[in-house]
């Protein structure tokens, strides 16, 4: 599931050469995060989805925030790798929201 998963990832975002081997790490840290809280047979497309999500917010945790241009009154500037991996990571647990019983859960104790 590992190579279809980086296939994924591949089509989804911009990989360099140099990054296959980081790439595959990645899959495989997702795969094994997403398995630990779901069954992956139940919802195989999603979960290869959502596992290329993951894998590419890692890629771009490590991105630096880049190149800035300007001409005349217009600037653009290439996005914050950090935020850039959050949105992703979200995108991957949205994906997988019917399936991930512990979402947005929290138990507290009740003083009483």
């Amino acid at each position: 599931m590992t190579e279809q998963i980086m296939d994924m990832a591949r089509s989804l975002g911009h990989v360099d050469g140099g990054q296959e081997e980081a790439l595959e790490a990645l899959c495989r840290a997702a795969q094994a995060e997403l398995a630990g809280r779901l069954r992956p047979e139940d919802c195989e497309d999603a979960f290869i989805l959502a596992c290329a999500w993951l894998a590419l917010a890692g890629l771009a945790a490590g991105e630096t925030g880049g190149g800035r241009f300007t001409a005349g009154e217009v600037t653009i500037q290439e996005g914050d790798g950090a935020a850039r991996a959050a949105a992703l990571r979200l995108q991957a647990e949205t994906v997988l929201g019917p399936w991930l019983a512990d979402r947005g859960f929290a138990f507290q104790g009740v003083p009483g």
